[in-house]
């Protein structure tokens, strides 16, 4: 045998992962695909509704509906990264995915999560600004501003994704391949690697559990700076912060909660990982379309305008001249 002969064939690439999904039943598998099918269909149409009615509403060309408009577009990337394919899983018998098609999901998971999570902490600090500082709302909270904090959260989350990758990439993968989870998880593909990966959890760690840490803290103390200031204006007022505030808490709870779970103990890998992961990647993008919109007023009057102009039949009166005279 050559010298290195041995070396070489340790080394061997894994050229794809077995993704194990959510179940192993046929009967579930097909209940699943129907209702993550379903799911996704209204996360798509219900946040490009939320797109469409900020930018086509001149009423609603203001900080937070431009931010709103921003975390709907993350809302469907983040809802489509692992979910179609998800979904044909279900209806078939091999679920595998290709080593880059692994990397490019890690990426993605990373890059949009770590986006949303700085556009969640700029909402709420637009909200802090509004109720806090109203004087300078105008001031503070200019387009300038909006701009430089959506360019913020993709930068925020091409930094984190990438020096995940960095040390993610070139890991040797050369035995098992088998991944508990429907997408390519980090903390259970890092495992698969053929070296010890304490120093890998560690910066994991570091990277992921410290961002997700960081906003959720972030985004708790703003809400309870709010409502300390509403509550010494008047208690109607805190009543009706506390309303508002209760619905964006809890979504910040399903989102930040099983991140900072997965993220922050990767040590030791549950079988309730995957369905944790289930809340931030899917059930988040449709909790934020009805938390942020089906509780505010004006998007309700500005979303029934645009169902109306689209949807409702029109009057041969509004007709072209044209048409008019076809029908006719």
């Amino acid at each position: 045998m050559r010298p290195g002969s041995t070396d070489k064939v340790n080394s061997t690439v894994v050229s794809e992962f077995v993704l194990l999904g959510l179940s192993s039943s046929q009967e579930l598998q097909l209940f699943f695909c129907i209702f993550f099918s379903a799911l996704y269909v209204v996360i798509v149409l219900g946040n490009l509704l939320i797109i469409l009615t900020v930018t086509s509403d001149a009423s609603l060309h203001s900080p937070i509906y431009f931010l709103l408009g921003n975390l709907s577009f993350v809302d469907i990337c983040q809802a489509s990264f692992a979910t179609p394919k998800m979904i044909a899983d279900f209806l078939s018998e091999h679920k595998t995915i290709s080593f880059r098609g692994c990397i490019a999901q890690i990426f993605f998971i990373h890059l949009f999560t770590g986006g949303e999570m700085v556009i969640l902490v700029s909402m709420a600090y637009d909200r802090y600004v509004a109720i806090c500082k109203p004087l300078y709302y105008v001031v503070i909270m200019s387009r300038q501003t909006c701009t430089v904090l959506v360019m913020l959260s993709w930068a925020v989350g091409l930094v984190h994704t990438l020096s995940q990758l960095s040390f993610t990439v070139n890991l040797p993968f050369c035995g098992p391949n088998v991944v508990d989870s429907f997408f390519c998880d980090l903390p259970r593909v890092t495992k698969l690697a053929c070296l010890d990966s304490y120093i890998i959890e560690i910066l994991i760690v570091a990277n992921s559990g410290i961002l997700s840490l960081s906003a959720f803290s972030l985004l708790i103390s703003s809400y309870i700076i709010i409502l300390i200031t509403v509550w010494f204006k008047s208690s109607a007022a805190m009543a009706k912060a506390f309303s508002t505030l209760a619905a964006h808490i809890m979504v910040v709870i399903l989102f930040f909660g099983p991140c900072i779970f997965i993220y922050v103990w990767p040590f030791t890998t549950y079988s309730v990982d995957k369905v944790l992961a289930i809340f931030y990647t899917i059930f988040t993008p449709i909790l934020n379309p009805v938390i942020y919109t089906l509780r505010n007023r004006d998007m309700k009057v500005a979303m029934r305008k645009i169902v109306t102009h689209y949807l409702k039949p029109k009057k041969i009166s509004e007709m072209p001249l044209v048409v008019r005279n076809s029908l006719i």
